[in-house]
């Protein structure tokens, strides 16, 4: 992908080239800027040189990257125009296929069009520049190779490095990503065996990079990468299994080092995506098969083998194919097969290929019905023996086992032997087999990471309300004191309004009882606060009365204003290991009675608790899937059936980041109400009516908030 990017970069710069010498920059510009002259290349016995003339000399050392596929290696010159009026200059001359010059108004790039990857060295004098190319030899299989002077060192004192990461690409490759001080930066890069070595000259390992980093589970081919001080320079290994191809660049003060698996095919010429081999182009009438397949052979430097029943002839013409492309045509159109061993190429046809490979098949079943079998013991420590034991002879009651059939993977006379106190496997079966067992234990005995999830249940309640009522009376008191009550309707008539004293105590046969004047209301609408809270509304009393006359005219309004605001934060936690199910739970359990088929009552219990389930899985890139349930359940109002429960649950499947925090779910709930209780006909006299009715206005709002966050237990003692 990096490749790729540099490679748009450099078409831009080729853009902005072709763009510069039709004329976009102005001539007075060009005559104040250094230009690059001229733009030659000569072979000699280490490589080829490349030897550029500008118009002054160069201010500073120019820097530059090598980029592996295709090969380029691309010098950047500050402060350089382009004035040779083209935008590529054809070369053609060993290593050297042409040279690519872009330039922009800050500097000019230089972009060598190699046939093969190649180091570079550069030096300048007085106004020349000579970039001197180096072939870098291809390493054997297993074996060291020199180093790849991938930049030179121009720093003159040690600078540190600043940081050191690692990132997963799309294709499943490992980038490992480093910080250097600066572009000047030595940095050599070589393959020692099966592992990368870089080395970066004249720095510094700051202490809290000096340690080992373990990346295996990001599904890429490195495994872990090792960063020490040595010297002058610091060491980083990296250590990459399977088969692999890798690559570098910089880019600025960042230098990647990306390895890519390859989807190896034994049965293949050349290994790698599609076609890779060198282009041919082929047109032959009617040839034989043997002689062309000869051709091939001398193309490309293979040993070919070629059954005696390969004839018949064939007619082609291919143009610029490659040349494992061609081949695989002329397989297919005659019905071969081909076989490869090292640089040895075996063909012949497809029946003859099938049936010497089921001989051969057959003949090492026979070998291992005939041959010794040894005992090897295995001590396990992260795995039971037992569950190793039951998948060797297939058992299907095993752990690992996903259907009601398992595959034995010892052979028929293999059998195995575990111990459970000291946790150990013993097993007999021929070497070879017992060579799979060592390593399928390696690949399942190993330490499982650990979760910890930590759930917050948020519950808030947000309540505010507010009443308002009147009470309304009157009394005459004139009948106490020996007069008449009320007033006069029609002469003998009378109409008394509120309490009659005199009445009450004629009437109960006690003279000199009274009843307390303000208790005669005959409106009485209180504030109604039942809704919204517990508490009793305040009340202001006010009464008019005739001193003359003693009449009475009692008033009490009530009111009340309430606000609340309440919240509930729960917070269950619980640690388990990778895809293994967990489960926290607190709270009570109310009892009730229960009918049953016979008539009688038996006693059973509702769960009301809080309650965590989860089960999580750790992604190669260091996130979090989790399947989890979550409970909050409370006792509600009790009924005739018995108590009620009020239920708060979320069920569901999220993938968090490592550390992270996610709300998995939520209720929020409003209630707004509005209660008028009045007398009719005079509640609804304007301004005057509020005499004669009460108003309760409220609003309850509440929330419900579940807040999930997982982070991975590491063990800091493996990374060091």
């Amino acid at each position: 992908m990096n490749n790729r990017l540099e490679s748009r970069k450099m078409r831009a710069w080729i853009a902005a080239a072709v763009l510069l010498s039709a004329g976009v920059i102005a001539p007075a510009w060009a005559q104040s800027q250094n230009m690059i002259r001229s733009v030659t290349a000569s072979q000699q016995a280490n490589g080829e040189v490349v030897r550029v003339e500008l118009s002054q000399p160069l201010a500073t050392q120019p820097s530059g990257f090598v980029i592996q596929a295709p090969p380029r290696v691309a010098v950047d010159l500050p402060q350089v125009g382009n004035g040779l009026g083209v935008g590529n200059v054809e070369i053609n001359q060993g290593n050297v296929r042409s040279v690519s010059v872009a330039s922009t108004g800050e500097r000019t790039r230089l972009v060598l069009n190699l046939k093969q990857t190649a180091t570079y060295q550069t030096r300048v004098q007085g106004n020349i520049l000579t970039i001197s190319l180096d072939a870098v030899a291809s390493s054997t299989a297993g074996g060291g190779s020199q180093p790849v002077h991938f930049a030179n060192s121009q720093n003159a004192d040690q600078l540190a490095i600043r940081d050191i990461d690692f990132r997963r690409g799309a294709d499943g490759s490992g980038r490992v990503i480093v910080g250097l001080a600066s572009t000047q930066v030595g940095v050599d890069l070589r393959q020692q065996g099966q592992n990368l070595v870089v080395d970066f000259l004249k720095s510094t390992l700051p202490e809290s990079l000096r340690r080992k980093l373990d990346v295996s589970d990001f599904g890429s081919p490195v495994q872990s990468i090792t960063t020490t001080q040595s010297g002058d320079r610091v060491r980083m290994v990296v250590h990459p299994t399977g088969a692999w191809e890798h690559s570098a660049y910089q880019t600025d003060n960042q230098f990647v080092l990306e390895v890519r698996p390859v989807r190896m095919d034994p049965n293949k010429a050349v290994q790698g995506p599609g076609y890779q081999g060198e282009k041919l182009s082929l047109n032959f009438q009617n040839i034989e098969v043997r002689a062309l397949l000869q051709v091939i052979a001398d193309f490309t430097n293979f040993n070919v083998v070629t059954s005696d029943t390969v004839t018949g002839n064939v007619t082609l013409r291919l143009k610029d194919v490659p040349w494992d492309q061609a081949l695989d045509i002329i397989l297919q159109a005659k019905g071969l097969g081909m076989r490869k061993s090292g640089n040895v190429l075996w063909i012949a046809p497809k029946e003859e290929l099938a049936t010497k490979e089921q001989a051969d098949l057959e003949a090492k079943k026979k070998i291992a019905d005939l041959e010794p079998v040894r005992t090897q013991s295995f001590q396990l420590n992260y795995t039971k023996a037992e569950e190793v034991a039951k998948a060797l002879i297939g058992d299907s009651t095993s752990t690992g086992s996903s259907s009601g059939k398992a595959t034995r993977i010892l052979t028929e006379r293999g059998s195995v032997l575990y111990e459970t106190r000291t946790n150990q496997l013993f097993v007999s079966d021929i070497p070879s087999k017992l060579e799979e067992v060592t390593m399928m234990i390696n690949k399942i005995d190993i330490p499982v990471r650990q979760v910890l999830i930590e759930a917050r249940v948020v519950e808030a309640d947000d309540t505010f309300g507010r009443a308002l009522g009147v009470k309304l009376g009157a009394s005459d008191l004139r009948g106490v004191n020996g007069g008449i009550p009320g007033y006069s309707v029609g002469g003998s008539n009378y109409v008394t309004v509120g309490g009659n004293y005199n009445q009450i105590g004629y009437q109960t046969g006690q003279q000199t009882t009274n009843t307390a004047y303000n208790n005669t209301q005959f409106v009485s609408l209180p504030a109604n606060t039942s809704a919204f809270t517990t508490s009793s509304a305040a009340s202001f009393a006010l009464s008019l009365f005739s001193a003359s006359a003693n009449r009475f005219l009692n008033l009490e309004l009530s009111a009340l204003e309430s606000e609340g605001r309440g919240k509930v934060v729960s917070s269950p936690r619980v640690i388990t290991t990778d895809q293994t199910k967990a489960e926290v739970e607190q709270g009570v359990e109310i009892p009730y009675q229960q009918a049953t088929s016979s008539g009688a009552t038996s006693v059973s219990f509702k769960k009301a608790s809080l309650r965590l389930e989860v089960t999580p899985q750790i992604t190669p890139e260091g996130n979090v899937i989790l399947a989890l349930e979550v409970n909050n359940d409370s006792r509600g109002t009790d009924t005739t059936a018995g108590p009620a429960i009020n239920t708060k649950h979320v069920k569901t499947q999220v993938l968090v980041e490592n550390g992270g925090t996610v709300v998995i779910g939520g209720i929020f709930t409003q209630q707004d109400r509005d209660d008028v209780n009045k007398v009719p006909l005079l509640g609804d006299i304007p301004v005057l009516g509020y005499l004669f009715k009460d108003r309760t206005r409220y609003t309850t709002r509440t929330e419900l908030l579940v807040f999930i966050t997982p982070k991975i237990v590491t063990d800091r003692s493996a990374t060091r």
